[in-house]
């Protein structure tokens, strides 16, 4: 690199130097006192940080330039304030570090002879004044900024914010005196300032989609007002990017209106930039979707796989056996539980089933007040039912696989287009183990999966995604024999080329793909297929098939779900409060806007880049059930370690294992047991029969079949002991 007089200049490398040598060089390499700037080529002879007073127009002991572009300038603001907050948690660490220190230096202190303690006492005795000097002065100051969260009314994990750790640090550094921001320049100065300053964060997200495309995001939701809002995010593989929320109140509903919005939306992003458009599975939207693909042939509409596995989820739970286990467990956990969350409170219960079954047969609780109330019955009656807790094994068998796959879609950092078609076919195989291959334990499992995949999921990006991700292309030697695969491939192909000359390259590429050819067959390029993001295997590997790589990045780097949109449904709702009802509307938006993009960076940024996605989640999400079952015979685990009274023992004494509500079976039997039984003096019949359970939220199941909710008279639904004989 030359300056303007003609010599040379250098920059610093390695993994340490400071960001501002990116604008900042030296004229002799071997002297990083003497820093020229890169735009006014000013000379300063304070290092690194004098010069970055310079660049940052910092007044003091160095002249400002002038020359800084605005966009260079607000990355030199972010690199600034990241280089503040990383210097606060090290000098955080080193404090925690100097405490324990002092602690061995009393230590020591105490052993040390009588005239070293006198020189040692006269040092700790200085620091101790100075600590005590400083702790006073940080009481008071903390007390302050504790009394403005309490009279203001602000949450407490404010405080955990990396924002207000910065602003802290600010203010210290600047020192004595300083002078708050007024009213009207929170409102009008600052925030033009932090809003320009979150655009130009978001600057490389811009262009990585005019690069490689982007998949716009909406979700609709009703805020406590009854509004209908609608976010619209942009999403790729730099992350998520919120637009802006619309008041769709008026016409959310029609499917015409909603068509018109997106599209409105895509013309502003560039349709040539937007590869999908993600929205849930309304009847709204799909129409909007299909309508969108007609009018812009080049996007495709896109349902969220999120959404599409929370509903086949939901008609899992309609499963009588589930609906019956689901309702039985909100006894024990009260609240109203759906989708995955059901899953979730099912599987803290089973983990729990030693210690629930010891709890409601101790002396503590039998004693209590709650165990003689009605729901402490019922209660009781759940926690000692064996058939409860074979029904609970059936539910989490069902709905295990599934939910793991929902962990997998449902994030904002790592693209799963390449990964949902397989982990789809893994889910379902799965299941089938867990039911030991039992076809009919598990039909009706899959023909819900199967009916939800058919009709929403299946899509032509999830399998050119699966044939363009090298982890699966590689180990499937019949995966050019599978046509619904091989059709979705060379429909997005033709989709997303420019024109018929780039189809034919792409389609000539392909046979370099297949065979491995080129820098595909490189050592590393292989080992590399099950360790890296298959986006950014392409880019490393696929560049001597540059217009099949466009391709495959451009699918790869795309996500199945909109979860960016359903996380920061309260933004809009929080700044659009009534403390905030005086600012006008373009305020609002730009309020929104700062926070909820500054909070997707923040999470975006706490995760590894290119940490490839593993599925054996999926493959082992059913083991630790299936390894449980083993040998086990329902019912037959013991209440208490130390003594030999097992729960089927309990069950039959208390009456758990009869049905919460009469079925006609049991009515049956319970009017069988009365006519056989004796008449006392009075010719009555002397027969305890079940009362019918009189609360109102338990269902009746199965109430036109053979079969009760009483362990012995429905082994058939007894999961664990039907294995065993399986």
């Amino acid at each position: 690199m030359l300056n303007s007089e003609g010599s040379s200049l250098f920059k610093p490398t390695g993994d340490r130097v400071d960001a501002f040598w990116k604008w900042n060089s030296l004229k002799d390499k071997n002297n990083r006192k003497s820093v020229t700037c890169d735009f006014c080529h000013k000379t300063t002879t304070g290092g690194i940080s004098r010069a970055k007073r310079h660049q940052l127009q910092i007044k003091g002991d160095v002249g400002s330039c002038k020359k800084v572009p605005e966009d260079v300038k607000l990355e030199m603001i972010a690199a600034y304030e990241k280089k503040i907050a990383e210097t606060a948690a090290y000098m955080e660490t080193m404090q925690e570090e100097d405490e324990e220190e002092e602690d061995g230096i009393l230590e020591i202190a105490r052993l040390k002879t009588p005239e070293e303690s006198i020189k040692l006492g006269k040092t700790m005795r200085q620091s101790s004044v100075n600590e005590t000097y400083n702790k006073a002065a940080r009481d008071r100051a903390v007390q302050y900024i504790a009394r403005f969260f309490f009279r203001n009314g602000i949450p407490f994990n404010v405080a955990k914010s990396k924002s207000f750790k910065l602003m802290i640090e600010a203010i210290g550094t600047y020192g004595p005196h300083l002078k708050p921001p007024s009213y009207h320049e929170l409102r009008v100065p600052l925030l033009k300032k932090e809003l320009e300053y979150t655009k130009g964060l978001l600057r490389g997200h811009e262009e990585e989609r005019i690069k490689y495309g982007c998949s716009i995001m909406s979700d609709g939701w009703t805020d406590r007002k009854n509004r209908t809002l609608i976010n619209f995010l942009v999403n790729c593989s730099l992350g998520t990017q919120f637009v802006r929320s619309v008041d769709a109140s008026e016409y959310m509903k029609t499917g015409q209106k909603i068509f018109e919005l997106l599209d409105s939306f895509v013309e502003e992003i560039g349709e040539k930039n937007v590869i999908q458009v993600v929205t849930d599975n309304g009847s709204n939207y799909v129409l909007a979707g299909k309508i969108l693909q007609v009018t812009r042939p080049k996007i495709f509409w896109t349902p969220c796989v999120a959404h599409c596995l929370d509903l086949m989820l939901e008609d899992i739970g309609k499963i009588p056996k589930v609906k019956r286990v689901i309702q039985r467990g909100i006894k024990l956990r009260h609240g109203v539980t759906r989708f995955a969350t059901t899953f979730l409170t099912l599987q803290r219960l089973h983990k729990q089933k030693a210690n629930l079954r010891r709890m409601f047969n101790s002396d503590e609780w039998l004693k209590s007040k709650a165990a003689k109330e009605p729901k402490g019955k019922q209660a009781t009656d759940v926690v000692l039912m064996p058939s409860f807790w074979n029904d609970v094994v059936y539910a989490l068998k069902a709905m295990g696989p599934l939910v793991s796959v929902l962990r997998l879609v449902d994030n904002e950092k790592k693209p799963t287009m390449g990964f949902i078609y397989e982990a789809m076919d893994r889910a379902k195989e799965a299941i089938q183990r867990a039911f030991n291959n039992n076809e009919g334990k598990y039909k009706d499992i899959l023909a819900i999966i199967d009916k939800r995949w058919d009709c929403q999921l299946h899509h032509p990006l999830h399998a050119a995604g699966y044939y363009l991700n090298p982890k699966f292309f590689y180990t499937n030697p019949n995966i050019d024999s599978d046509n619904e695969v091989v059709d979705g491939l060379f429909k997005c192909i033709d989709k997303l080329s420019e024109d018929d000359d780039f189809v034919v390259e792409v389609h000539k590429q392909l046979l370099v793909y297949k065979r491995a050819g080129e820098r595909f067959g490189m050592a590393a390029a292989m080992k590399a297929r099950t360790e890296i993001s298959p986006a950014e295997w392409w880019k490393l590997y696929g560049g001597k098939t540059p217009h099949l790589q466009t391709i495959a990045i451009k699918v790869l780097s795309l996500t199945c779900s909109s979860p960016g949109c359903e996380r920061n449904w309260s933004t809009f709702e929080h700044i659009h409060s009534k403390k905030r009802s005086r600012l006008e509307h373009q305020k609002l938006q730009d309020l929104v806007y700062v926070k909820y993009n500054q909070a997707l960076l923040d999470r975006f940024e706490c995760h590894d880049v290119i940490d490839p996605i593993a599925l054996n989640d999926i493959d082992d999400s059913n083991e630790w059930l299936l390894g449980e079952l083993e040998g086990e015979e329902a019912g037959n685990d013991l209440v208490f370690d130390d003594d030999d009274l097992n729960s089927l023992d309990v069950a039959e004494a208390t009456g758990a294992g009869e049905p919460l509500q009469n079925t006609r079976s049991q009515t049956h039997i319970n009017k069988a047991a009365a006519a056989l039984a004796p008449t006392n003096e009075k010719g009555k019949k002397v027969v305890e029969v079940e009362e019918e359970n009189e609360d109102e939220g338990e269902e009746e199941y199965n109430s036109n079949a053979s079969e009760s909710d009483g362990f012995q008279q429905h082994n058939d639904l007894d999961l664990e002991e039907d294995e065993d004989s399986d």
